[in-house]
């Protein structure tokens, strides 16, 4: 299952394997109990989301304004399972000490840029994936990403497109 037609996370999750479902609601436990008071949670792009709702930034994501602006997103693939953490993508900082933490519980981290991956629950730091998201609250996460957004416009004006 890389994307999904579920319209509500209960339906998604309640699409899943007995296995993956117990992995993706313990994982959305964490996330939830962690997330800030200003996120939200549904779906998006066919995936479990976490967002800043339109409410707080009615901008939404820049590449598609009508979506709110994403935070995290967790799914269940055809060969694993995935947590993407924007604000771990979006933060050098962040990213250094969400790995040094990973590496500390002695897990095995299979990450790309935002993407962890796992097959099954006992591969991932729970309390790394909560500290992770009690992080960043929705107001800090949309600061540097208005910065980020800035930044960008500046490069293209400096470039003259």
């Amino acid at each position: 299952m890389a994307t999904s037609a579920a319209k509500t996370v209960q339906e998604y999750l309640s699409g899943l394997p007995e296995d993956r479902r117990a992995a993706m609601q313990a994982v959305r436990k964490v996330i939830l109990q962690n997330l800030d008071k200003g996120s939200e949670e549904g779906m998006q792009y066919g995936m479990i989301g976490y967002y800043v709702p339109h409410s707080l930034f009615p901008a939404g994501y820049h590449c598609d304004p009508r979506q709110p602006l994403t935070f995290a997103m967790l799914a269940s693939q055809k060969n694993y399972m995935s947590i993407y953490l924007m604000s771990v993508y979006g933060s050098a900082k962040h990213a250094e000490r969400f790995r040094k933490e990973w590496a500390a519980t002695g897990k095995k981290l299979d990450m790309g840029k935002a993407c962890i991956r796992f097959k099954k629950l006992e591969d991932i730091p729970l309390e790394v994936i909560g500290k992770t998201i009690a992080r960043v609250p929705a107001k800090a996460y949309l600061e540097h990403y208005e910065a980020v957004l800035k930044g960008m416009k500046s490069k293209r004006k400096k470039a003259g497109r």
